[in-house]
């Protein structure tokens, strides 16, 4: 099995090199989900993939945000660049960027925000070109077990570093709240902010320890997983070396005694707590107490009159390492070790208990010193400039979109149905019953697939489908599928068989006039509702209310899947555009009442049916606030 390391950087590349990684991944200066790392220039790429190529290693390339029309063509230059420079292999998300370079000689692999996670989404990548998919992390090992041994492309999974709350590819916390997005490498990690509930004080409670899955890749081995991939491109040289040096030494099956300072040292370069995230079943992935790097938990120790016992930890500490004590959330101070036993620590404190960490070890110069400066990387490769054609279409100019509404009872149904279009329904058990109803009314009804269903097959059994990952199902002739805003369609060159699209709900009015005139499509805006800010896997999450540290209340609800669903503190509220979208040739627009009282429902649908702009204020007050999402702003 393949040990795929970070490389961040031209430090970070050397050091998971020589840490004995079998390849590594890494990013250009755009296009790289992780935009505040390092990073490669064009000449540092055919340099640094030249070096690894000496080292027997591979090297896999990010491409993996989501591309804007005005982005296409510099992106497919990009990618033919990396093919001409010999990089092995590609990671992207975006599908119009996979449309636009199915004829460019590299291979290319699904990104886990591609959201690939069933052995459909598997058979999907093999039918389009993708020759290797990295899964979901949310993944149990027993629903790896069911997909992988028959799967007919090559598999990837996540076993060491920072695992996302939310579902891959899902989250626009930071992108709708903080105008940063996650799916362009720039997210502002609100996952790592505290939160509390209307019964408990704030804390963490959505920080995700690491994964460290040393343990796992045997298993993982067994069932014909091919990459173990280790997260951290934002992580020191110290940390790529460390991660790489474990995960290969335990992939050789060498004797745990024998890379345990390894462990230990990796444990004290970066540590927000460690877990099996979800390998070992569905659990909660979240370590609340803090969200920030403290090293190597120690354990507790008393101080009094600035001194304590080195022997009242848990772990054994040495001269010159660096300790750092907590209370609770607040750092009190850190120092190194000149002795050990009997000791004091240099500053003054008051009398007590406090938490140690280290978060130095000596031990870490020599590994800087083995890594030493970096080979001046290299090339004299020129990008060459590439346009991907496209057309402009004609689209109909329309007086008012039609109106679609997602609902998830038959009461909220009923309430909306006199005034629309069509209905999204998740699939429940009263699905039949709103089916009949919608059927008694001449309404097309669509079954909305779940979000996450790695064991279920999703079929649409002679009804419309909805879907969110583009794996969840392959259309077949005849049947009417819809793609749903968490398919991330970012740019019209997405050709697609679906019925209808919903586009991202990150574009710009602007960027959807731009797309729209070169989309040949059917397309969807979401125009009102509690947009999903996330949607997690956690079994810890229950339904309430999250509450941040400026007291916005964000909805959570928990599905009949167990699935929890983060909404916006308040509504989106498009009303005063459904005539520019219909002029801009938008055929549909999205409005979501799921979960919402009876009269709010029926109220959304009589003003947003009659384009009644007047009724804002009137909306405004039922609901609350109301926001423009990135309709007036976008996204970085």
């Amino acid at each position: 099995m393949e040990i795929l390391s970070p490389a961040g950087n031209p430090e970070g590349l050397v050091a998971s090199v020589l840490g004995g990684c079998d390849a590594v991944y890494l990013s250009g200066k755009s296009f790289g989900a992780r935009a505040f790392a390092g990073n490669f220039t064009d000449q540092q790429l055919e340099g640094a993939i030249n070096y690894a190529h000496d080292h027997g290693v591979k090297v896999h390339v990010t491409v993996n945000t989501l591309i804007k029309d005005s982005e296409m063509d510099d992106a497919v230059s990009f990618v033919k660049f990396l093919s001409d420079i010999g990089a092995d292999a590609v990671l992207i998300q975006d599908l119009g960027l996979l449309k636009s370079i199915h004829t460019v000689d590299i291979k290319k692999h699904a990104s886990t925000q591609m959201g690939i996670h069933s052995a459909q989404g598997l058979e999907w990548c093999s039918k389009n070109g993708i020759s290797r998919a990295v899964l979901n992390r949310e993944l149990t090992f027993e629903e790896l077990s069911e997909i992988v041994p028959d799967s007919p492309v090559e598999t990837e999974v996540f076993v060491q570093g920072a695992l996302c709350y939310c579902i891959s590819g899902g989250c626009l916390f930071s992108s709708l709240v903080g105008g940063r997005s996650g799916n362009r490498g720039m997210c502002a990690q609100p996952c790592r902010k505290k939160y509390r509930t209307e019964k408990n004080e704030a804390s963490y409670l959505m920080s995700c320890a690491d994964i460290y899955g040393v343990e796992w890749l045997k298993k993982l081995e067994s069932i014909g997983v091919t990459s173990a991939k280790i997260e951290g491109r934002m992580r020191s040289q110290a940390y790529a070396y460390l991660a790489s040096k474990v995960y290969s030494s335990a992939n050789k099956g060498l004797d745990p005694e024998e890379y345990a300072n390894d462990v230990e040292l990796l444990k004290t370069v970066f540590n927000r707590g460690y877990g099996d995230g979800y390998l070992a079943g569905v659990q909660s992935p979240v370590q609340s107490r803090y969200a920030d790097n403290r090293g190597q938990y120690l354990g507790k120790a008393t101080f009094r009159q600035r001194k304590f016992d080195t022997a009242e930890l848990n772990e054994k500490v040495g001269i010159r390492d660096g300790l750092s004590l907590y209370q609770g959330d607040e750092k009190i101070g850190g120092f190194k070790l000149t002795s050990v036993g009997k000791t004091a620590s240099p500053f003054s404190l008051p009398d007590g208990v406090y938490d140690v960490y280290r978060t130095y070890d000596p031990r870490i110069d020599t590994i800087k010193n083995l890594v030493g400066e970096p080979p001046k990387f290299t090339g004299s490769t020129e990008r060459v400039p590439t346009h991907v054609p496209t057309k402009t279409v004609e689209r109909p100019r329309i007086d008012l979109p039609e109106m679609s509404f997602y609902v998830s009872s038959v009461r909220n149904l009923t309430a909306v149905l006199p005034h629309a279009d069509r209905i999204y329904y998740e699939m429940s058990d009263s699905l039949p019953e709103a089916q009949e109803i919608c059927d008694n009314a001449g309404v097309e009804i669509v079954t909305l697939a779940p979000r996450l269903a790695p064991l279920e097959r999703i079929e649409p059994n002679g009804r419309p489908l909805m879907i969110n990952t583009p794996g969840q199902y392959s259309p077949k002739e005849g049947d009417r599928v819809y793609a749903g805003q968490f398919m991330n369609v970012f740019n019209s060159y997405h050709r697609s068989p679906f019925y209808q699209v919903t586009l991202s709900p990150e574009l710009s009015n602007e960027e959807i006039r731009n797309l729209a005139l070169h989309y040949p499509g059917r397309l969807e805006v979401m125009v009102f509702g509690r947009q999903e800010l996330m949607c997690t896997r956690d079994p810890a999450m229950v339904s309430g209310t999250l509450i941040d540290e400026k007291s916005f209340r964000f909805p959570v609800y928990k599905d009949r899947r167990g699935l929890s669903h983060i909404l916006n503190s308040s509504d989106l509220m498009l009303l005063p555009y459904l005539k520019e979208l219909g002029r801009y040739g938008i055929e549909s627009v999205g409005i979501d009442v799921r979960k919402r009282p009876e009269n709010i429902a029926r109220k959304v649908a009589e003003v947003y049916s009659a384009n009644d702009v007047r009724s804002k204020s009137d909306l405004q007050q039922m609901c609350g606030g109301l926001n423009y999402g990135a309709y007036l702003r976008g996204t970085e």
